[in-house]
């Protein structure tokens, strides 16, 4: 479980960590080759006061131990206390062959005819000394040979304090040492890493700030000393630039297919401007002939109004489809009528049957963005008109809750080809032919938070689309 929590934090975190225990690893390898060397010269240079301390005193001592010649024995001791430095020799207990004390240096610790086991419980040969054990206090034990006879035994006992304290100082140095060098390798780490993977961080957050439009990232900030790292951000830049470019097409397709979508209107909404013309060609022809009948020019006058007024509206909705930037005004029942005034000669054209439910205008409640819901709507009706055969069927539903628009808009045509589904549903690219209409509406749908629904039953094409309000209406 730790090994996969290391493996989601920060590389630089983890860079620090591994050069760390590294590290302290490393130091503790090199700090026991240290302590061992100095161990074994410290040993090497006990042993050596040792052996010369306790062999001259077992050479010179052993005669006088043979005869029990304890004023000589005392003697002896005292010049080699006097002619050694003495400050590493405590003490030193001489013994006969029976273990019972001739002499001493502290006649008060070891006083005569004692036992020596007290003193030579514990003691070391001179090879077996060392000053490792972390006591500043060791005993060592000789025998007193004469003639191959072992005649008694000489203890000492040695003050290693200062090798103790010189261990001890060697082991905090090291410590010491090993700290800030750790601390030192490990900064110089962290800090040579995060410059190492700064491109990469960059990488990672222009991506993670891209969304549907990357931002290049400056040339200034690619390096020019690592090749991979300045190949991999230029491929960045590329790739942010084929997007831009790819969006920049799509969006003159998409205008082109709003223009699409007006054009395939025209000869429709021409029969809507034609037929009133001829009825008012008419009445002026009846005015001039009936100038003198004011009932008859009424009649007539009205008959124009009504005609003049029809081609207004007509002329209005297609200047009010055509206009770029209408997203600031919020939708309303107007819109719809505008719409069925705009799609409903295509049906007319094409012998369909078009069903219309839209609520009143008291029941559109919520706030959404007109020109996004009219383009919508207008290119899913075209689709659908365009999918039932002739004399089918269109139908178009609108419905309002408190805080979603739901369009509805069904066909009884064959259905969506799998190209054209793709293009309604998925981010999957414009295949080479194909419209961008539907995919239009679903730029449109997505720029709204909205989402699409598709079905098909019982011989019917239903495309749902449900858009969020952008205010919380009060239901």
């Amino acid at each position: 479980m730790m090994t996969g929590r290391f493996g989601t934090w920060p590389i630089t975190v983890r860079v620090v960590l591994v050069t760390a225990a590294l590290m302290i690893l490393l130091g503790v390898i090199a700090s026991q080759q240290v302590l061992s060397t100095l161990g074994r010269l410290q040993n090497d240079r006990l042993q050596e006061f040792a052996r010369l301390h306790l062999e001259g005193l077992a050479v010179a001592l052993g005669p006088f131990a043979l005869h029990k010649d304890i004023w000589e024995v005392y003697d002896t001791l005292d010049r080699a206390r006097i002619s050694a430095s003495g400050e590493r020799i405590r003490l030193t207990v001489v013994a006969d062959e029976n273990g019972r004390v001739l002499a001493a240096t502290d006649p008060v610790r070891a006083p005569i005819d004692a036992s020596i086991e007290a003193f030579s419980n514990g003691a070391h040969a001179i090879d077996d000394v060392t000053a490792g054990s972390g006591e500043s206090v060791v005993r060592v034990a000789a025998p007193l040979v004469v003639q191959g006879r072992n005649v008694g035994l000489v203890v000492s006992e040695l003050d290693i304090s200062d090798l103790v304290a010189e261990r001890r100082t060697a082991t905090l140095a090291l410590l010491a040492g090993n700290a800030a060098a750790t601390v030192i390798v490990v900064l110089a780490g962290y800090i040579a890493v995060a410059r190492i993977l700064e491109p990469i961080e960059l990488l990672a957050r222009h991506m993670g700030e891209a969304g549907d439009a990357p931002r290049p990232i400056p040339e200034a900030a690619i390096p020019r000393s690592d090749t991979l790292l300045s190949r991999l951000l230029r491929n960045f830049n590329d790739m942010a630039g084929a997007i831009d470019a790819r969006r920049e097409v799509e969006r003159r397709l998409a205008e082109r297919e709003r223009f699409v979508s007006l054009g395939r209107l025209a000869s429709s909404l021409a029969h809507e401007i034609n037929n009133p013309l001829g009825g008012l060609v008419n009445a002026a022809d009846t005015i001039r002939a009936y100038a003198d009948r004011p009932e008859v020019v009424r009649r007539s006058a009205d008959l124009l109004d009504r005609g003049l007024r029809h081609l207004r509206d007509v002329s209005r909705v297609i200047l009010e489809e055509n206009r770029l930037d209408r997203s600031a005004r919020p939708l309303s029942s107007t819109d719809f009528d505008d719409l069925r005034l705009l799609f409903e000669p295509e049906t007319v054209r094409r012998r369909q049957r078009l069903g219309w439910q839209i609520p009143p205008p008291q029941e559109l409640v919520g706030h959404y963005p007109s020109a996004a819901i009219r383009q919508i709507s207008l290119n899913l009706l075209l689709n659908a008109a365009s999918a039932a055969p002739e004399g089918g069927e269109v139908s178009f539903t609108v419905a309002c809750t408190c805080d979603h628009l739901h369009l509805t808009v069904t066909d009884n045509g064959p259905g969506l080809s799998p190209a054209a589904l793709d293009r309604l549903v998925s981010a999957a690219p414009l295949a080479p032919g194909g419209g961008v209409g539907l995919r239009l509406v679903r730029d449109l749908v997505l720029g709204l938070d909205g989402d699409i629904l598709h079905e098909r039953r019982d011989g019917r094409t239903l495309i749902r689309v449900i858009v969020p309000s952008r205010e919380q209406a009060s239901c």
